[in-house]
Order: C-alpha cells, then sequence, then structure tokens
C-alpha cells in the first residue's frame, strides 16, 4: 500500500493529506439548516451535514492531493449516524481515487487487536462473502501495549495489501511527559522509532515499509532523529498549520529522494472558508477555500523542500 502512496504523492506533487475532521463549528450554515430541516436537530441531521460538507471539500481538492485522513472521533461522538457518515466519507474518496488514512488511534492486543485491524483494514469471511468493515487504506495505531499489539495490524497489512502508521512522537504539547521520557539513556520515542523500523521489516513494499510513523511538525529536532532511526518508515507528519507547523520546519522529515513523509492539515484546510484570506466568510465558500488553502501549502512545502 504504501507503494500506491508514493505514487499518489509523485502524480500529485504533493507529499499532502487533508484531514477531514469536521466540527459542527466548522460546517457552513447553509449545510446544517439544509440538513436540519429535513432532520430535525439530530444526530442524523449532523451526519448529513458532515457527509455533504466532506464531500464539498472532496470535489474541490481531489485532484491536487493523493490522501485524506478522516479522524472517527468526530463522527463517533454523533453514534451510529456518525459512523455512517464516516463510512459514506471514507468510500466516496476511495470513488475519486484518493488514499484513505483512517486517524483511528487503536491499541489492545490479541485478538481484539486484530479485530480493530479487520474492522478498519480487512475483512471477515462470512460463508462465502468477505465481509468490509470501513475499509481504509492505511490507519494509525497506538503502540503502547507493545509488539502484542501492533503486530496483529501487521499481519492484516500483509493480508489485505494495507498500512499502518505507528504513534512515535506525536504533535501536542504534553506529548512529552511520557514520549521524552529517558529509559535505557535515550528517550522513549526513540525506542519506539526502533521497534518500528524493526516491524517494518515483516511488511516491506518497495524501498518503504507498510508500517509507517506518526511524527508531529511541531517536532522538527526530533523529526530529524527520527528519520535517521527509521530509514525504512515512511513519516505521517500532523501539526501542520494551525497546530504552528510550517513547511520549512519539515526538511528533515523527508529523505534525500523527496519522500519519505506526507504532511496533514486539517482545519487550516477545511476550516479556510472561514479565514478572509480565502474569501468572504459570508458567503461560505468551503470547496473554493479549501482548494486555495492546499495549493499554498503545497507550494509552501514544496518551496521548502527546493522543488
Amino acid at each position: 500500500m504504501v507503494k500506491k502512496l508514493i505514487e499518489g504523492i509523485k502524480r500529485t506533487e504533493a507529499p499532502i493529506v487533508v484531514g477531514l475532521d469536521p466540527k459542527v463549528d466548522f460546517v457552513p450554515k447553509r449545510l446544517l439548516d439544509k440538513a436540519i430541516a429535513e432532520h430535525g436537530e439530530s444526530a442524523e441531521a449532523v451526519a448529513q451535514a458532515f457527509f455533504e460538507f466532506n464531500k464539498e471539500i472532496v470535489d474541490n481538492i481531489y485532484d491536487l492531493v493523493p490522501a485524506v485522513k478522516p479522524q472517527i472521533a468526530m463522527y463517533e461522538q454523533f453514534g451510529i449516524p456518525g459512523l455512517i457518515a464516516f463510512k459514506k466519507t471514507v468510500d466516496y474518496c476511495h470513488e475519486k481515487g484518493l488514499i484513505v488514512i483512517g486517524d483511528v488511534k487503536r491499541g489492545d492486543i490479541g485478538s481484539t487487536s486484530e479485530s480493530y485491524a479487520l474492522a478498519h483494514l480487512g475483512g471477515t469471511q462470512v460463508g462465502n462473502t468477505l465481509v468490509n468493515g470501513f475499509d481504509e487504506d492505511f490507519a494509525t495505531v497506538n503502540p503502547y501495549l507493545g509488539s502484542d499489539g501492533v503486530k496483529p495490524f501487521i499481519d492484516v497489512c500483509n493480508k489485505f495489501d494495507k498500512g499502518i502508521f505507528v504513534l512515535v512522537k506525536t504533535s501536542n504539547p504534553s506529548s512529552g511527559e511520557l514520549q521524552d521520557k529517558i529509559a535505557d539513556g535515550k528517550p522513549l520515542y526513540e525506542t519506539v522509532g526502533a521497534l518500528v523500523e524493526e516491524w517494518g521489516q515483516a511488511s516491506m513494499d518497495g524501498a518503504y515499509s507498510n508500517v509507517g510513523a506518526v511524527v508531529g511538525a511541531t517536532y522538527p529536532e526530533q523529526g530529524k532523529i527520527l528519520r535517521d532511526i527509521m530509514p525504512h518508515a515512511f513519516i505521517l507528519v500532523p501539526g501542520y498549520g494551525a497546530q504552528g507547523g510550517k513547511g520549512s520546519d519539515l526538511v528533515h522529515f523527508f529523505d534525500k529522494d523527496g519522500l519519505g513523509a506526507i504532511v496533514n492539515s486539517s482545519r487550516g484546510i477545511i476550516a479556510a472558508w472561514k479565514n478572509e484570506k480565502y474569501g468572504d466568510p459570508s458567503k461560505e465558500l468551503l470547496g473554493d477555500a479549501a482548494r486555495k488553502a492546499v495549493i499554498d501549502m503545497k507550494e509552501d512545502i514544496n518551496g521548502a523542500l527546493g522543488r
């Protein structure tokens, strides 16, 4: 699967993934009012509005980027209707030729970990039929339970040609409370990075592994260290834009070939219509503003990479 991701990055010349993380406050009034008129003030209304919100964004950016990353928590808070909107979003993005990274941050052990992996990346045989769950292309995985939690995901990746991104050094300010703790003479994130490189050997797909890593744009120095520790791991880089990361911070996340990383922006793109830089917010130019924000991000990152 990582080969497919690389092909998409090369085709679009954009090492960018758009985070489809809708919030009610991000949805233009015209979409929310329409949904409420049909379903009342309900979870069903929000779910419909979220899907229409995502669809309008995707319709305007699918030719510019290789991938999207819906965060499942934004949908789960509205129960079953929200999860239906999540699944509809995954399917629609696939129809538009996009790779979908499910930001689900799962982490458990044994059959439970396998079930999470099958739910998001694989399928389960029911009689003569393979029944798929959400069917993303990649999923984010929490490694806190060790290899017992990660290896079931790798097995599913190998069976279904999918991939994972393991949390190594996350972008949030308090990540250092655990991830920077010294163990065996080095920060814990370095130990996890070394494990990601080791785990990845069981799922190589060309020069890179289907086992990638999450390393936040807000920690460029750690990103440089981890790039050396994980030469075969693709790095998913959150924290660009709204969280403070910028293109010049990201150079060392990439390999000498200009590959090896894909940068996420969520609010900076999906809520760009509320920014006067991209037009009058009262006009609710959701798709047009998202497209302009993606183009700005692409220019920033590619400029920093000297291309």
